[in-house]
């Protein structure tokens, strides 16, 4: 065991400085005066203030969908779980098949039926809220998939079995009852449905509008039609927004589990 442990604090620490060094120098572009000349060049913070003027309105819209994106299918996803949690025949492992499906289609395809079946309602295709139906879409079988293992576990059925007997009915039983129980799952669930939502490019990217552009859509602009100081600045600035709510999602997430975990 003693022999294998520098192996793998090497292994470990090899890895971690290859996911993070890409990340760590565009960071340090974004407060490069010219990139080409690196640290003789100067520090800066134009570009900073550039990007936050320029592409400030994609922070609140991203977050917005995010969280729009969570509390649907939240209300959506949470009962669909304990309808195929509960439901015996092979419609039900169909139905979950089909729910499933998104997931394995590129974001690009799912994004050219949305555009086909809803295009048409102009008002619709032009609004944030076709964004977050697309995002929905892709990431309710996260939520639906979750959860539906929690209420799968034979003391969950045991747990509402016990509340029936003594009288509460379905909706007692289904709100004061099983959700409780299962919340960490349900919680572990929205964390998965709003990194996926606040990371998604390929579907919104089809989906989005001028005036509709959300963070990682943002990004894609600012490398592909300007200097790459404000690409790079983007890329912080995606951090700083996206980071704090990660880690603050988690510790919701510990103390969820730790207070309702079984």
């Amino acid at each position: 065991m003693n022999t294998r442990s520098p192996i793998l604090a090497t292994l470990t620490v090899s890895v971690l400085l290859f996911m993070i060094t890409p990340m760590v120098l565009s960071i340090t572009a974004a407060f490069l005066q010219q990139y080409s000349r690196g640290l003789s060049g100067g520090l800066t913070l134009e570009w900073l203030g550039h990007v936050f003027s320029q592409y400030g309105s994609t922070v609140y819209a991203s977050i917005l969908i995010a969280t729009s994106c969570v509390i649907g299918n939240a209300l959506i996803g949470v009962p669909c779980a304990y309808a195929l949690a509960r439901a015996r025949g092979r419609w039900a492992r169909s139905f979950e098949e089909i729910l499933t499906l998104p997931v394995a289609v590129p974001g690009l395809a799912t994004g050219l039926a949305l555009i086909l079946t809803y295009g048409e309602w102009r008002d619709f295709r032009q609004s944030y809220a076709f964004i977050l139906v697309g995002h929905m879409v892709f990431t309710l079988p996260f939520m639906v998939r979750t959860v539906s293992a929690a209420f799968q576990r034979a003391e969950i059925a045991s747990i509402e079995e016990a509340a029936r007997s003594l009288g509460a009915g379905f909706i007692t039983r289904f709100l004061t009852v099983l959700v409780p129980v299962v919340l960490p799952s349900i919680v572990a669930g929205s964390l998965m449905v709003f990194t996926l939502s606040i990371g998604e490019f390929n579907l919104t990217w089809l989906l989005h509008t001028p005036l509709t552009r959300t963070l990682p859509v943002g990004l894609a602009d600012s490398y592909a039609s300007m200097r790459i100081e404000i690409g790079s600045a983007y890329t912080l600035m995606f951090f700083i927004v996206v980071l704090p709510l990660l880690w603050l999602l988690n510790v919701v997430a510990h103390l969820v589990q730790k207070r309702y975990g079984t």
